[in-house]
């Protein structure tokens, strides 16, 4: 667009130059000759009282100082055959002007120009003035340059302001193309510049109002999110509680299972709720780690578990959304206690990386995996549950830019260490 445009405004200012340019050069060129011959013309009607004298002793001086006066020739022919002034040769246009017959013709090097003067003792007598091209278009190639640096300057004006139209116009539309990509891509930060062209900007004032109205509607839906997170996991915990008071182990077992696949579907309705509502792609890990191993100490002190904390201290940025990172912090927490048995010890440890991000590592000291087990896989687990906790781990560090591992220390037990990337500058 912006070539098209550069293309068109230039190819019209040139048009428009050389309408101009062309008859003006012819028009200088004429001005120039005919000044020429103008001054030729009334330096011959000066002399032309002196040569009518016929005193060949009185005009001789004057026809002299006429010759000197400029680079044209001035002679006098008179009657005799003598000459006054500059040597000429005697051609056809002489011959006219003693016969009475005052005339003008290009001659090789400028033009030759023959003043008949009647009335003189002794007959007629011509004056010729030859102008040479020199004197006959002086000035007129210095005008030519003007002239043509003249239309360049306008030519590259024209262009300039061209270009700059054009970048207007580009970077506008650049500008709401980016947006509305940022805006597919879930970015509801995008805005259009509202100082765009007018004809644009009536685009990207709506486009901006939609974007606005869209993360009203996507905030309302992260706080209904947030809210049902809150309100649902207190009586899970509760529910986890009473099944675990079970006299009956079989019993127990089948309730705390059922209740660890409704936190694992609520967690995972949670993190998908999160992931379309277009959070800030950044959160302190040390902060939200932090807060999740308070929330679940609690459950910890009454399943008897003893936690080992080792957590940096903040901020520890990290290139994920909050609310994911709070629900893999819930989910790596809470298959510590869906598949371990209680009393069974663990422990958490928050480092930064040297590279910018963080490093977390939930160890604890159960039975481990089984062997040829992928728990990170939907729909796998290692102890009968659907392993969705893993999953949203792995999903969570691999949207940060990271990565999940799981380990089997010497000890026995488990060892998943995640790590997530610094946020995207």
């Amino acid at each position: 667009m912006r070539r098209r445009i550069l293309v068109l405004v230039g190819a019209t200012v040139l048009l428009v130059l050389v309408a101009f340019a062309i008859p003006l050069a012819t028009l200088i060129r004429s001005v120039a000759e005919d000044s020429a011959l103008s001054g030729a013309t009334s330096q011959a009607r000066s002399l032309t009282p002196t040569v009518a004298t016929g005193d060949r002793a009185a005009m001789q001086p004057v026809v002299q100082g006429a010759d000197a006066a400029d680079v044209t020739d001035v002679s006098v022919f008179l009657p005799g055959g003598d000459i006054v002034g500059a040597p000429a040769p005697r051609s056809r246009l002489v011959e006219l002007g003693l016969l009475g017959q005052s005339a003008s013709t290009d001659a090789p090097g400028g033009r030759e120009m023959v003043f008949a003067v009647q009335g003189t003792p002794a007959g007629n007598a011509a004056i010729r003035v030859f102008v040479p091209d020199d004197e006959l278009y002086r000035g007129v190639v210095r005008s030519w340059l003007l002239l043509a640096g003249l239309s360049v300057v306008l030519l590259a004006g024209g262009l300039l302001v061209a270009d700059r139209l054009a970048r207007t116009l580009v970077d506008a539309t650049t500008n709401l193309s980016e947006v509305s990509e940022r805006l597919a891509r879930g970015d509801l930060s995008a805005r259009a510049d509202p100082e765009a062209p007018a004809e644009l900007g009536v685009v990207a004032g709506p486009l901006n109002g939609l974007a606005g109205r869209i993360s009203e509607l996507l905030k309302e839906e992260r706080e209904n999110v947030a809210d049902l997170a809150h309100r649902v996991r207190t009586p899970l915990t509760a529910l986890r509680l009473d099944a675990e008071a079970l006299r009956d182990p079989d019993e127990s077992a089948r309730i705390s299972s059922g209740v660890d696949g409704v936190q694992r579907a609520v967690t995972g309705a949670i993190e998908q709720a999160r992931r379309r509502g277009g959070e800030s792609r950044s959160a302190d890990a040390a902060a939200v780690v932090r807060e999740r191993v308070e929330f679940w100490q609690v459950l910890a002190e009454d399943t008897d578990r003893a936690v080992t904390l080792d957590l940096a201290e903040g901020p520890l940025p990290v290139g994920c959304a909050r609310g994911d990172l709070e629900a893999c912090v819930d989910a790596l927490l809470g298959n510590v206690f869906a598949h371990t048995p209680d009393g069974t010890a663990f422990g958490i440890e928050l480092t930064g990386r040297s590279r910018g991000g963080a490093r977390l590592v939930v160890t604890d000291h159960g039975p481990g995996l089984p062997p040829g087990s992928d728990p990170t896989s939907r729909g796998v687990s290692g102890g009968g549950s659907t392993g969705l906790g893993l999953d949203i781990a792995r999903r969570t560090a691999d949207s940060g830019g990271g990565r999940l591992a799981l380990h089997s220390p010497p000890g026995g037990g488990l060892q998943v260490e995640l790590e997530l990337a610094a946020p995207a500058e």
